[in-house]
């Protein structure tokens, strides 16, 4: 009984920023992501029945107690879903910063969902894959498939409608995807804890609400006529004012340093050269720049001339799960 999956992460042009059920991740509005082919997380489980409790290594290394338990919280429903009553040893390779707003999270809960679902003999459809791997991680639902993706919030009160659904192919439009590293410290507000905060707390909250569903509606509109111009103002304005709504929260805080400034005076400073990119942040410091193939070469120029940069990494669309021979 035993699997191994990866699984890459995704970066959300319409961002996913609220529960309104804590317990099953359920969102309070639909999101719109495009999975990255250079971050990936491979994960093997092997159920045991002599085990005591499940084993969790990151990175060839034993993972703490407090890890340890999130994973295996989330294998109970794995468990639960199966009948399945043995315990596993979980080993998992991140290759995305973990804690830096590049969506580790993401690949791994999706990469622990198929591998654990295969390992235990589910058979399941992406689409349920996608609700099993939302139980870890929201945005993890939308990293079972590539391309372009569409995570739907749902109305039901068990989330039976709330899954991720692919809109575009990988390969059907080809953007890239500049990931800036402008700071490699763990954030001192997790996603899960910022998120709460800024629903309870943020009288802004209930404007981003507004606003992102018609963001979303331009969004499948510039996906489905490919306007590049149209998709880039779409994504950049919605994060900012998905960002705007955390300086609204008690107490107000922001992911976003000096060097994240930076990045984006300079992508829109571009802009003014006749270099079309628009940025994206999720939760942490890091910036994502969204840009055409044939204008990736002089923005990566332009912008890993900043000193606080401190690495770009060139990405292009990636593809969805796919399941790995055990080594």
């Amino acid at each position: 009984m035993k699997a191994k999956a990866r699984a890459h992460t995704n970066i959300a042009l319409i961002k996913y920023w609220g529960k309104r059920d804590e317990a099953l991740f359920l969102p309070t509005n639909s999101s719109l992501s495009i999975t990255l082919d250079k971050f990936y997380t491979d994960t093997s489980v092997r159920f045991d029945p002599k085990l005591q409790a499940d084993q969790f290594f990151l990175n060839g290394q034993q993972a703490s107690q407090q890890e340890t338990t999130k994973i295996s919280a989330f294998m109970d429903k794995i468990r639960l879903l199966a009948g399945e009553k043995h315990y596993a040893v979980i080993t998992s390779e991140n290759h995305v910063p973990t804690a830096a707003g590049f969506a580790s999270s993401a690949s791994g809960y999706a990469a622990l969902a198929a591998a654990a679902t295969k390992a235990v003999g589910l058979e399941l459809d992406n689409r349920a894959l996608s609700q099993v791997a939302r139980q870890g991680s929201g945005s993890a639902s939308r990293s079972i498939y590539g391309g372009f993706v569409e995570w739907q919030k749902g109305e039901l009160e068990d989330g039976l409608d709330c899954y991720a659904v692919p809109l575009l192919d990988k390969d059907a439009w080809d953007l890239r995807v500049l990931a800036i590293e402008v700071s490699s410290v763990a954030k001192k507000v997790l996603s899960r804890e910022g998120m709460k905060r800024t629903v309870e707390t943020s009288p802004f909250y209930q404007g981003w609400l507004h606003a992102v569903e018609l963001d979303l509606q331009t969004m499948k509109q510039a996906i489905a006529t490919r306007d590049f111009t149209l998709l880039g103002k779409t994504l950049e304005a919605n994060a900012c004012k998905m960002h705007a709504t955390t300086l609204g929260a008690n107490p107000p805080f922001l992911y976003w340093n000096s060097a994240t400034m930076q990045v984006m005076e300079a992508v829109q400073a571009l802009r003014d050269q006749g270099l079309e990119a628009y940025f994206t942040i999720d939760a942490g410091p890091n910036v994502k720049v969204v840009c055409q193939p044939s204008q990736v070469d002089q923005i990566t120029s332009q912008i890993q001339s900043l000193d606080v940069v401190q690495s770009i990494q060139h990405c292009r669309i990636g593809p969805g799960i796919s399941y790995l021979d055990q080594e």
